[in-house]
């Protein structure tokens, strides 16, 4: 059974939170999976299309971050694929451990 072992997320916006500081917001776009033969690769929800991402510096790359998953430990395998849904996943940089 493959294993989660990092959400991916873009940046897609930024705001400003109650006390003026610039925060980032967040979209979950798949995750990084461990296989049983313990070979990485990637899930990509569907839907996403990086030519869709803002690009106000006008890169001609797009930046996928890491995250470990929200309310698993290291070393749990929960088997669990990322939602399908955009607007489900969206993530607050207040809920990054970083």
């Amino acid at each position: 059974m493959a294993r989660k072992l990092y959400d991916l997320a873009v940046k897609t916006d930024t705001y400003r939170d109650n006390q003026g500081n610039e925060k980032a917001r967040w979209q979950n776009i798949g995750a990084v999976m461990s296989g049983d033969d313990g070979k990485q690769f990637l899930l990509l929800d569907r839907w996403f299309n990086p030519a869709g991402l803002p690009n106000p510096d006008n890169r001609s790359n797009v930046i996928v971050s890491c995250f470990e998953p929200k309310g698993q430990q290291q070393g749990q395998n929960n088997g669990q694929q990322s939602g399908s849904h955009p607007a489900s996943n969206d993530i607050d940089t207040d809920s990054i451990p970083f």
